[in-house]
């Protein structure tokens, strides 16, 4: 059986200009007349990913395997490499001061005999790209979405076992695209495909291979997915796919602003429960715009930390902490503490267990309560549902939040404790519970609060494999439990 096997390959690339790219620890196993399609954000890597999987990387490590006989890739990148090559023919190859291009015709057939060449899906693909009388055109003289025709046209009627198409749709007008889509239906029947999309709205029906590329990474791969396995990805391409914008905060209900940079300051803090210690000597300052890691195994005192500075510990005021201004045990309120933080962890999220609307969910983090127990003002709901269209949440506005999927409330409940732009967000393990598509939809909007600016956020997980991009200072508890005599 024909198949491309990719294990624990690290691989490089040229790219554009004498830029090499690196894909490390890259596992993925495409069969025959499997259909793919790699998604993922701008600069994830999707591109790499697919020209590895084609073999057209330097495979420095792991095993690397490829058993179909044609293979081809159509890529802005090989549209780019076509057009310098025939730039350089252009000045190399001068008859009587006039240069010589090749024509549209000879880029066509380009390296095919007669054994290899299709002609009868040359003659229809020449008529659909309204190709007939721009062949014996000089390539130099078409535009960018002919050059991208003219490139599909090579690759099919070279009659290819294996197809990677990187942005086949790119350039088409509407007519060209939908007739293309029609024509690789029908060869899907015959071809193996893998396309590297941006948008979503793109892929073929016929697909039933999902891969994730994250960080040059094939972070999730779903074979023939169910209708709720592919929304979930989708709803995580949707936030990849989404431009970094966190809505406004509410600004007739907001904490007062804070004059110190600095948000939080243990000294020598402690906590000890019927003469066991959990931890101690802990020392730990968070200042504005600083994002933490907490990590830990478990009963190391992650929660317990945290519970100091929410107030929720009442050994809190046993110790030397200074919170948004106020020294514990100085007479502060629980409020005034309390109105300077979002936070989201397992508890809560077994605790949220009241049927109110998604909307709703949302507008209660204003007022920090698990449901709503106050009319919210036009501004407040204006701003939920624009947390809801972030999400991609939107159709689920007035669903109750307890018929949602677990990957939904867990979002809800991050963009409930955000939504008040608190000084600090709290996510006790976030990730708990989760699927692997709704763990990389909750890292993924971790990463964009942490990106936006508007709040501090402490973070924490048990896996080296959920670290965020932007999260720069980290606290190990280990460090401040007691060592074994």
């Amino acid at each position: 059986m024909q198949q491309v096997q990719l294990v624990n390959v690290k691989a490089s690339l040229k790219g554009q200009g004498n830029d090499i790219y690196f894909l490390d620890d890259l596992n993925i196993n495409v069969s025959a007349l499997q259909q793919w399609v790699l998604l993922g954000a701008n600069g994830a890597g999707k591109s790499a990913v697919a020209a590895a999987i084609a073999g057209f990387a330097k495979i420095e490590q792991g095993h690397y395997e490829n058993s179909f006989e044609r293979v081809a890739l159509v890529s802005p990148d090989s549209q780019k490499q076509l057009l310098a090559a025939e730039l350089t023919k252009d000045q190399d190859d001068i008859v009587e001061g006039v240069t010589v291009s090749s024509t549209v015709y000879e880029i066509m057939i380009a390296g095919r005999d007669e054994q290899q060449l299709d002609n009868e899906l040359l003659q229809q693909l020449i008529a659909m790209f309204d190709f007939k009388d721009k062949l014996s055109k000089a390539f130099r003289d078409l535009s960018t979405g002919e050059t991208r025709k003219l490139l599909l046209i090579q690759a099919l009627v070279g009659r290819p076992d294996l197809l990677v198409l990187d942005e086949p749709f790119d350039g088409l007008d509407v007519t060209a695209m939908a007739e293309l889509n029609q024509l690789l239906t029908r060869l899907s029947e015959t071809i193996t495909l893998i396309f590297v999309l941006n948008r979503l709205t793109e892929i073929p029906d016929f697909v039933d291979h999902y891969g994730y590329v994250k960080a040059g990474d094939m972070a999730q791969q779903l074979a023939n997915p169910t209708i709720e396995q592919r929304d979930d990805l989708l709803k995580l391409l949707h936030l990849t796919h989404t431009e970094l914008r966190i809505p406004d905060a509410d600004s007739d209900h907001q904490a007062p602003t804070l004059t110190d940079s600095m948000l939080v300051k243990l000294k020598n803090a402690s906590v000890s429960y019927a003469g066991e210690t959990v931890f101690e000597n802990l020392n730990w300052q968070i200042n504005q715009g600083e994002h933490w890691q907490l990590t830990g195994k478990n009963g190391s005192g992650k929660t317990c930390l945290l519970n100091l500075i929410t107030g929720d510990n009442p050994q809190c005021y046993n110790n030397d902490i200074k919170v948004f201004g106020f020294q514990r045990g100085s007479g502060e309120s629980i409020w005034q503490i309390k109105q300077h933080i979002g936070y989201i962890s397992n508890a809560l999220h077994m605790d949220y267990r009241v049927s109110i609307t998604a909307l709703n969910t949302l507008v209660s983090g204003f007022y920090d309560s698990i449901g709503l127990y106050q009319k919210a003002t036009d501004k407040q709901l204006e701003i939920a549902t624009k947390w809801l269209a972030l999400l991609g949440l939107s159709d689920k506005k007035n669903s109750s939040f307890s018929q949602l999927s677990f990957g939904d409330q867990r979002l809800l409940l991050i963009a409930r404790a955000m939504i008040k732009h608190p000084n600090l967000l709290i996510l006790d393990e976030p990730c708990l519970g989760l699927d692997e598509a709704n763990r990389q939809r909750v890292l993924l909007l971790i990463e964009k609060i942490c990106a936006a600016g508007t709040s501090t956020v402490v973070y924490v997980n048990h896996h080296a494999s959920d670290k965020i991009t932007g999260i720069e200072h980290y606290l190990e508890m280990a460090d401040f439990t007691k060592k074994a005599p």
